[in-house]
Order: structure tokens, then C-alpha cells, then sequence
């Protein structure tokens, strides 16, 4: 038993060895080639901008916000090999805050201790190709605040689609990121870590010279729609492929449904959401015109 958990500790250990080698070359890196033509998203909002740090990793790129304590959105190119290459990866992982953020500017693992929300990966670790890359998606500099109903069902199965999109198609690029309604923001823990009415996966597959977005309702019992990258940026204030033509963002191309995954939410856990909600619950209109 002692040798075992020696073992796990090690584990542990090396996990976190391994992870801080990569992050410090990967912030000064370029990530580029993680984005569609070599451009970021562009915040056309400009507010958004404030406190923001650019965070370069081996299988994604995301831009972190001082502000909400989280990022505005993440970024990644999937190709059938890298998903394959994924699909052999035991998925195992450790929480962490991300140091390479201004400590007024990260979250902590302590401002979801018993909120009620999970800690929901925005790029997510079962795209990372190898064990390194999937141990980057566990900082919280890639969460944000998700209820476990979305997190654990209709976002999964999201996940899964686009997943399914990019072997189909050879590639596919992705963005990813949370939605707020400005008028009503719920917040938790001592950082006051924003909690988005919903989270959006837009996406771009080169063959078919296609877009659409997935957006999902943070909620008890989420429901997810699917619009065009120009609704999206219209809304949100963010551009997720400031490269396309503005015909090519104001199609939505055919996406597959989503299935939610199998999972389980225990009651208290789905008190502890509803709690923290309140009264935001009751009055939720549809972020993109949809009840």
C-alpha cells in the first residue's frame, strides 16, 4: 500500500515536471499554426481586451482575461492523426493553476471548491495527442465555470462531434470559448471567477469551406443551438476566423446534433448549482434569440 502510494505521488511529480519544461518554451513560442491562417481571434470588442495574456501551449493557443479569471477563448487545429493519436491517450489529469498569469489575474482551484460547478475544459483533454500536451488542458487557464449537467452531457457529446468532424474531413479548426450576458453576471469564489450563460465551439473544416458554432446553454437542463460565426461575433464580440470572407461567416453549414454522453449529477451537487444561480436561472433568455 505504502509502495503504492509512493508510486502515485511520483506520478504526480513527474506529471508536473514534465508540464512546467513545455509551458516555459511554449509561452515564448508562436502558435500560429494553431489558428487558421496564422491569425488569432480577434476581439472586436475592444473591451475585452483588457488584461489579457496570450498562453501558447503544444496543442493550443488561448487568450486568458484578467478579468473574468478565465479565458475569452481557446484555439486549436485538430487533424484526423492528432485524434487519433489522442484516442490512445489514457485520459488522466491534474488540476492546476497556470503561474505563467499574473497571480491577480488566475483563477484558483479553491474558487470552485463547492460551488456547484465543474471545472469545464474549453479546449478539451481528449484532443490532446500526447500525455504532456493533455496534462496542458487541465490549468485552469482552459476552464471555465460549467454546470455538470452541460459539462458531463450535451458538451461532451459536442466534443465528440467535432472530434468525429475532423476525421471525416483530415482537419478542422477549432475555437472555443464562454458567452456572458453582460446586464447579469453570476460570479464564485474569493476571485470572483465569471460564470458564463453559455459556452460556444465554433469551428472552420477547410474542405468544405464551412463554418458553424455550437452554443450551449450553462444551465441544469442545457440545450445547445447552432448558428453562424457571424451571429457569433455579433453577439459576443469575438471572431473567431478574421481570415474567412463575410459570406463564408454568414452560412452556417451542416453540423451534426450533438448526443449527450451518459453521466450521472447527484442531487446535492445539482443544489449546489441551482443555489449559486438563483434567481438568473428564472429569468434566462436565450443569449442568441432562442427561448
Amino acid at each position: 500500500m505504502l509502495w503504492g502510494r509512493r508510486m502515485m505521488l511520483w506520478r504526480r511529480f513527474l506529471f508536473v515536471f514534465l508540464l512546467v519544461i513545455p509551458l516555459s518554451a511554449a509561452q515564448a513560442a508562436d502558435c500560429r499554426d494553431q489558428v487558421l491562417d496564422g491569425q488569432y481571434p480577434a476581439l472586436v470588442r475592444q473591451d475585452l481586451a483588457a488584461r489579457t495574456t496570450l498562453l501558447c501551449n503544444l496543442s493550443f493557443v488561448e487568450m486568458a482575461s484578467g478579468v473574468t479569471h478565465e479565458p475569452l477563448w481557446s484555439a486549436e487545429h485538430l487533424t484526423r492523426q492528432s485524434v487519433r493519436a489522442a484516442r490512445h491517450q489514457v485520459r488522466q489529469g491534474i488540476f492546476h493553476e497556470d503561474t505563467r498569469l499574473p497571480f491577480a489575474d488566475r483563477s484558483t482551484l479553491a474558487d470552485y471548491r463547492r460551488s456547484g460547478f465543474d471545472r469545464g475544459h474549453m479546449t478539451p483533454s481528449g484532443d490532446a495527442p500526447t500525455e504532456v500536451a493533455q496534462q496542458q488542458t487541465f490549468s485552469l487557464s482552459n476552464m471555465v465555470p460549467q454546470t455538470p449537467d452541460l459539462n458531463r452531457g450535451l458538451w461532451a457529446g459536442v466534443e465528440k462531434v467535432v472530434r468525429d468532424l475532423a476525421t471525416q474531413n483530415g482537419e478542422v479548426y477549432v475555437v472555443t470559448g464562454p458567452a456572458y450576458r453582460t446586464e447579469q453576471v453570476v460570479t464564485i469564489g474569493a476571485d470572483k471567477l465569471f460564470v458564463p450563460t453559455s459556452t460556444w465551439k465554433a469551428v472552420y473544416v477547410p474542405s468544405a469551406r464551412g463554418t458553424g458554432v455550437y452554443v450551449c446553454k450553462n444551465v441544469t437542463t442545457p440545450s445547445c443551438d447552432r448558428v453562424p460565426v457571424a451571429t457569433l461575433t455579433r453577439v459576443v464580440g469575438i471572431d473567431p476566423f478574421p481570415s474567412l470572407p463575410a459570406d463564408v461567416k454568414a452560412r452556417l453549414m451542416p453540423l451534426p446534433a450533438p448526443e449527450a454522453e451518459h453521466y450521472h449529477v447527484s442531487p446535492r451537487l445539482r443544489r449546489q448549482t441551482l443555489n449559486v444561480l438563483g434567481q438568473f436561472l428564472k429569468n434566462w433568455r436565450g443569449l442568441f434569440g432562442t427561448e
